[in-house]
């Protein structure tokens, strides 16, 4: 039920984080994965990884905050596969401080990139999803979903909103055969929260004390959900927003 061989998977955001966690475990399950963002050297390298444990990658350039680039990502993959089975809508990005000096430009663009380029994709991918008459979308929101912040409105607004669209496409494409989930992620240990960690001290206890699991998550933590809502597996779950965040969300 968890065999992804013969399919293709399209991973935005896919050469680093989160995104090559869940790149690499689809690979590691067979399907044949195409890497699209914006850092050719960056995707190239992971491509390489992939390639070296044996996986199938390529990769593309895509900057789904420009709308053409969606069509074109699906597209190229297309030309190169004959076929689209899995879109993993990860690129993403936040802008932080308190929302009352947050610019409308800078809002414009978290919401561009992390909801309209998600929905973007989505609807590129839709009709060849159709034509299978198969298909599944993980659309990778976080738990700022679920919580408020002070620092990070435009994000947690936007990832607000990718649960939404996630249960809307659910209701609506369910006809097709086509599935569509959205993974939270917690506090996961990244090239970006080393950042934070680098500039405020003690980040990652003020997380680690919060989270049952007494740790912060590894990209690979993503791996396993990933292939689970890709395969044959999950043909009867559709609409559901899962967290991958070691318990941080059960409690109080």
């Amino acid at each position: 039920m968890f065999d992804l061989r013969g399919h293709v998977a399209v991973v935005t955001g896919g050469n680093r984080g989160i995104g090559f966690g869940i790149a690499a475990g689809l690979a590691q399950a067979g399907a044949a994965v195409v890497i699209a963002a914006r850092d050719i050297a960056a995707s190239e390298a992971a491509t390489q990884k992939i390639l070296a444990e044996g996986g199938h990658a390529s990769h593309v350039v895509a900057d789904i905050g420009d709308p053409g680039a969606c069509q074109a990502m699906v597209d190229e993959t297309l030309r190169r596969h004959g076929r689209l089975d899995v879109l993993v809508n990860n690129a993403g990005m936040i802008i932080g401080g308190p929302p009352e000096n947050v610019a409308l430009d800078d809002w414009r663009r978290v919401i561009d990139i992390n909801l309209t380029g998600a929905f973007l994709c989505c609807q590129a991918a839709y009709p060849p999803m159709r034509r299978q008459g198969r298909g599944k979308i993980i659309n990778i929101s976080s738990i700022s979903a679920i919580f408020g912040s002070s620092k990070g409105a435009a994000y947690a607004s936007s990832k607000g909103a990718v649960v939404q669209l996630t249960k809307s496409l659910a209701v609506s494409w369910g006809k097709d055969n086509i599935q569509v989930n959205a993974i939270l992620p917690g506090y996961v240990m990244t090239d970006l929260t080393e950042a934070t960690e680098a500039q405020h001290p003690g980040t990652y206890q003020e997380k680690i004390a919060r989270t049952p699991a007494c740790r912060v998550g590894t990209p690979e933590d993503f791996a396993g959900l990933a292939v689970l809502l890709a395969s044959d597996a999950s043909n009867f779950i559709t609409g559901t927003a899962i967290p991958v965040d070691g318990g941080y969300t059960v409690q109080i």
